[in-house]
């Protein structure tokens, strides 16, 4: 379940008290030009600012997703970002980016890691992918789609697993992110999910050693 309105209303509320405090020491000089400037964006309302095109990983390329698959969001100060959910298309690459692109899907996953390494960004990592079948996951969440199917382990190539790996450890890098199986998991580890993936054939042992080398490089 995600956070009730009253939650809500809590958290604005010390927001409004933090930045109306700020305000006031402006006059006496207390405060920063830079700690002014991030504070602005935390304003009830204001979005963060935004670079179109922009990636979180680098070297992804981005292709977004349709805005009905997901939910604009300023994370991780609205929602603290604490889990990897790891996916497994059924799929083609390109079978992939289609459905996160048709807004009738109601479903897309932040990134998509192809069989040769490559990596594409469809949702930033502010924003709330609707990726988990679970809101509360959704919220706290990164998810991170591979090409191919449960029941092929010939598609979990070298390439994938490396590319995933560090995409993984920069995610639990930028978000304080325990590199381990509590919070880096799978989407049948969701609960009340009815998906199976990654499936039997995802070899986390290996995928969470190279994790972890990556996280510590």
């Amino acid at each position: 379940m995600g956070a009730s309105e009253s939650d809500k209303d809590r958290r604005i509320g010390r927001r409004a008290l933090l930045i109306g405090g700020a305000a006031a020491a402006v006059g006496t000089a207390v405060l920063a030009r830079g700690e002014l400037a991030h504070l602005w964006w935390r304003l009830p309302g204001v979005q963060k600012p935004r670079v179109e095109g922009a990636v979180d990983f680098r070297g992804a390329l981005w292709v977004a997703a349709s805005s009905a698959n997901f939910r604009w969001a300023d994370r991780p100060d609205d929602y603290a970002i604490d889990r990897v959910i790891i996916h497994v298309t059924q799929g083609s690459y390109a079978s992939a980016v289609k459905v996160f692109q048709d807004p009738a899907h109601q479903a897309a996953a932040h990134y998509i890691v192809r069989k040769d390494g490559d990596v594409t960004q469809m949702i930033r990592e502010l924003d709330v992918a609707y990726h988990a079948g679970n809101r509360e996951f959704n919220e706290r969440s990164v998810g991170i789609e591979h090409e191919g199917f449960v029941d092929r382990p010939q598609d979990f190539t070298d390439a994938m697993y490396a590319a995933s790996a560090r995409l993984t450890a920069g995610i639990c890098k930028r978000y304080g992110i325990p590199v381990d199986r509590e919070h880096v998991i799978g989407h049948v580890e969701v609960p009340g999910t009815d998906h199976t993936d990654p499936g039997p054939h995802w070899d986390w042992d290996r995928y969470m050693g190279l994790a972890r080398r990556a996280e510590q490089a």
